[in-house]
């Protein structure tokens, strides 16, 4: 099984969605062996905890380059052996060092069908309010690989959801959650993790 660490900034959903896939067996090919949060009142901790998976906090320093904060979360990932990186609402922007190391070994979710409304500034409630602002009818939940460029990775996986009459933000939001990201990313994460594990045994 692959070690997996989820990259985490704050109550953690998808984080649960994952811990969920792994109890009931949809996710045979990783083992959830580190929580990461980018900040200490991150609620995905005490989702962590709860399900005996250990957590760390890596926070960006004031002052510090982004270069070295990347070495410092490198550093974690090494210590913990970590082969998969899951970025689930994981706030801070990965530095090239960290994808650099885990070239097309790092999955992110976004809230929207990438190419609309993805790329920097798009995140959380700003998706859903640009997509009802704009009038689509069918918005979504993608994942896909980390590069340099935010939200510009190879896509892994796609799932659409209908915007309804009097949607909100937050309730476009939730809908998204349920209906997209909660099952998208478990699946994506075992499609990737069965493909990486049957490359190694083939070598």
């Amino acid at each position: 099984m692959l070690r997996t660490a989820v990259l985490v900034s704050g109550g953690g959903t998808n984080l649960q969605a994952i811990l969920d896939a792994k109890a009931a067996g949809q996710i045979p090919h990783t083992e959830i062996s580190l929580v990461i949060a980018s900040n200490s009142t991150a609620y995905a901790l005490e989702r962590a905890k709860k399900a005996g998976v250990p957590g760390c906090v890596v926070q960006k320093e004031k002052g510090e380059t982004i270069e070295a904060y990347g070495e410092r979360l490198l550093n974690v990932l090494r210590e913990n052996q970590i082969d998969l990186c899951v970025l689930a609402g994981f706030l801070t922007i990965l530095p090239a060092n960290v994808i650099k190391a885990y070239d097309h070994r790092i999955l992110n979710i976004h809230p929207s069908l990438i190419p609309s409304f993805c790329g920097k500034g798009f995140y959380g409630l700003k998706v859903h309010e640009a997509a009802l602002n704009y009038g689509v009818k069918v918005t979504g939940a993608t994942v896909h690989f980390v590069n340099e460029i935010p939200d510009g990775g190879e896509i892994i996986a796609q799932k659409a959801v209908y915007i309804q009459d009097g949607d909100t933000p937050e309730i476009l939001q939730r809908r998204v959650m349920e209906e997209a990201e909660w099952k998208l990313l478990p699946a994506a994460l075992e499609q990737v993790a069965q493909k990486l594990t049957e490359e190694s045994l083939t070598k």
